[in-house]
């Protein structure tokens, strides 16, 4: 996957790995099932709007709390395609790249897109096109090598591959 392109679902700061994925539901490790889960703490029709391709902006912070791959499971079986925030747990990053889910850190975009917007991600070039208003943010790019565990669907197929 080289680029994304979905409907923006915006949240704020400290949206964390409870929020993303509610504890209850830990004792599966499904993506599907953690799927239908998937942020209904913060918004309990998001599994019923989310769309293949969509996009999660949101503010500082995001992914905060225990380290759970859980998390960007959820999200990335939800159909989420990108996630784009201010800043993200340190964990959180690592754990959405190592399961393949792309994340972009971008400042500038995670505050001026709003929820309902159409986005386009170039993860090459790292740039951010929010479709609705025209406006184009230079988001951080993935390394190569990051890309390459991205396009594998994550570090254990990429590493199967090698």
């Amino acid at each position: 996957m080289k680029a994304a392109e979905g409907k923006v679902f915006k949240f704020g700061d400290n949206v964390d790995t409870d929020v993303i994925i509610p504890a209850r539901y830990l004792n599966s490790s499904d993506p599907k099932e953690l799927a239908t889960h998937c942020m209904e703490d913060i918004d309990a029709d998001f599994v019923k709007k989310v769309t293949p391709g969509d996009i999660i902006v949101a503010t500082k912070n995001f992914g905060c709390g225990s380290s759970r791959e859980h998390a960007p499971i959820a999200i990335k079986a939800a159909g989420v395609s990108c996630v784009i925030a201010e800043t993200f747990a340190r964990i959180f990053y690592r754990n959405a790249i190592n399961i393949g889910l792309p994340i972009v850190e971008c400042p500038e975009a995670a505050k001026d897109i709003s929820d309902g917007d159409e986005v386009y991600v170039d993860f090459d070039s790292g740039l951010i096109t929010n479709k609705t208003t025209n406006k184009t943010y230079q988001g951080q790019a993935f390394p190569p090598f990051m890309q390459k565990i991205i396009d594998c669907e994550g570090l254990v197929n990429y590493i199967n591959q090698k």
